[in-house]
């Protein structure tokens, strides 16, 4: 047999999918969810862990994005307030209205531009809003303004939605996974050949090195603010960077006060600042909007952006803080798209999208741009641009149908918790409330029958067990601490360095163990076949 005729039918036997995702933040994620759903066979490859970038590192916000009017953004204001309705049914566990208290500083804004704004705010979303609209707010007499300087009297209230970011790409890639998509995390993307029909792809695990080749039909690049990174490697594409990486930062400070609400901090250059309750006695304060040039994966908070945020609180809250109160930071990097404007702030937040093919066959999707609010019309939209090249693929279908864990009837979050803690009654509140805000409906999944502590398993630190824990290792792709503690939940915030450590220990031993059966098992079937 020829080299040549060797080299085909070993390219022959690869897989062929008709879809490659490269990127697992919420936009990858989202393209594998919708992709699967309409029948198109899908891998999805993420060189680190899913949602480590950007995608763990946001704002934490379903929003339309109030200071986008401004920049005279409508459309992406419009379609965001509309998907804000669409993500409350879809996954009413992660994701729950919020009220944010606006204090009226008229050095930056006149009252009557805040009252046309959120006139516009409070009716693009259409007559299917679901939140209640803005009003107007006596600081000097409502709870809300306690903690404000006496200074600023006059606020405004509206409302938007909380998100939790990473467990709702997580979820994505586990209804992407149900749908028959094929999950590759620690997996990079190294070498991308056009082929006549396909691509030719290798992909490098970034752990042992193994190299696993495929074909692909189309592939999709999504990778966020390493889009023009993996252009230039995988791909050999030259030419200008198409996408300014704009850093964000946030700091995580104590709460102290009483009311449930968010704040929207006006600062002196006229940007504004999120200041929102977080797992229960925290705040996260952000973001900051800085032109970044380095390395995406070597991001963090400066000085610089540490006395900004803190400048801003202090200029409205009357109990200062300082950098003593801080108790952790964390940095990401919006991927927007390149629109040559200087100030960052002002780089539009709309999604763009480049396609090229090759004869008619083998696009490559490349995707710039975009926010968490709308990333499932993106994917909606981006799948479009491919439908030419896809003709048996399906219609859009997932407008409606909940993410995992969310089908409670009626998206009643509150009845569902009810019927949890009736059920587990030997669950303290604080974790049986986190068991249904992360899992859903799937927390009864992983409580099972259990009736008491001691059958959830080993204790690994604060309420995290091993029943949750071995969940997700084999269900959602965790391989590390910082993967469970980080990114599947936020206990990080609460844990020791020596329960980190403790964590660590038993995810290395649970890997190893199922590393061992699956040796077993491949061992067990050669001798037998």
């Amino acid at each position: 047999m020829s080299d040549s005729s060797a080299k085909a039918q070993t390219r022959d036997r690869r897989p062929l999918y008709d879809l490659l995702i490269i990127g697992a933040g919420i936009n990858g994620a989202g393209f594998a969810r919708d992709a699967a759903g309409r029948g198109l066979s899908v891998a999805l490859c993420e060189k680190d862990d899913l949602a480590q970038g950007t995608s763990s590192r946001s704002g934490k916000l379903i929003h339309g994005g109030l200071r986008y009017l401004e920049y005279y953004e409508f459309r992406l204001v419009r379609e965001a307030l509309k998907e804000r309705s669409v993500m409350l049914k879809k996954a009413p566990h992660i994701i729950w209205p919020m009220r944010f208290v606006l204090p009226h500083s008229p050095e930056q804004r006149p009252a009557w531009l805040v009252r046309a704004g959120l006139f516009l705010y409070d009716h693009l979303g259409g007559k299917e809003d679901l939140l209640p609209g803005s009003r107007g707010l006596d600081l000097r007499t409502c709870p809300e303004g306690e903690a404000i300087k006496d200074e600023y009297p006059r606020g405004f209230e509206y409302a938007d939605c909380w998100v939790d970011d990473s467990r709702l790409v997580v979820l994505n890639a586990l209804d992407a996974a149900r749908l028959g998509a094929r999950i590759f995390t620690r997996t990079a993307c190294t070498k991308a050949t056009r082929l006549a029909d396909r691509w030719e792809v290798e992909l490098t695990d970034t752990e042992s090195g193994k190299i696993t080749t495929l074909a692909a039909r189309a592939v999709i690049n999504a990778a966020g603010p390493w889009v023009d990174k993996v252009l230039k490697g995988a791909f050999d594409q030259g030419g200008k960077d198409r996408v300014k990486l704009v850093k964000g930062s946030h700091i995580v400070l104590p709460k102290r006060y009483a009311t449930a609400n968010s704040y929207l901090l006006q600062n002196d250059d006229k940007r504004v600042i999120f200041v929102n309750p977080y797992e229960g006695d925290k705040l996260l304060v952000g973001t900051t909007d800085i032109v970044y040039e380095g390395d995406p994966d070597k991001v963090a908070i400066d000085q610089e952006e540490i006395d900004y945020l803190l400048g801003v609180v202090n200029r409205y809250f009357k109990t200062p803080y300082t950098q003593d109160d801080i108790l952790t930071s964390f940095s990401g990097i919006r991927p927007l798209f390149d629109d040559s404007q200087d100030n960052p702030s002002a780089v539009t937040r709309d999604y763009v999208f480049d396609v090229s093919a090759a004869n008619g066959k083998a696009p490559l999707l490349s995707v710039f741009g975009g926010k968490i609010t709308t990333y499932r019309k993106l994917a909606e939209h981006g799948l479009e641009k491919l439908a030419p090249y896809f003709p048996e693929m399906g219609k859009t279908w997932n407008e409606t149908v909940p993410l995992p864990g969310g089908d409670m009837p009626s998206a009643d979050f509150e009845v569902f918790l009810k019927g949890l803690k009736r059920d587990y009654p030997w669950l303290e509140e604080a974790t049986i409330t986190r068991y249904a805000r992360l899992y859903g409906t799937i927390a009864r999944w992983i409580l099972g029958e259990a009736k008491c502590h001691e059958d959830l398993g080993e204790h690994l630190g604060a309420d995290l067990y091993a029943v949750e824990a071995r969940y997700l290792v084999e269900h959602e792709w965790a391989r590390s601490a910082a993967d469970i503690l980080e990114r599947r939940t936020k206990l990080y915030l609460v844990m020791s360095d020596e329960e980190v450590k403790r964590v660590e220990a038993w995810v290395a031993r649970e890997i190893d163990a199922s590393r061992g059966v699956k040796a077993a098992v491949g061992a067990d079937s050669m001798a037998t076949s």
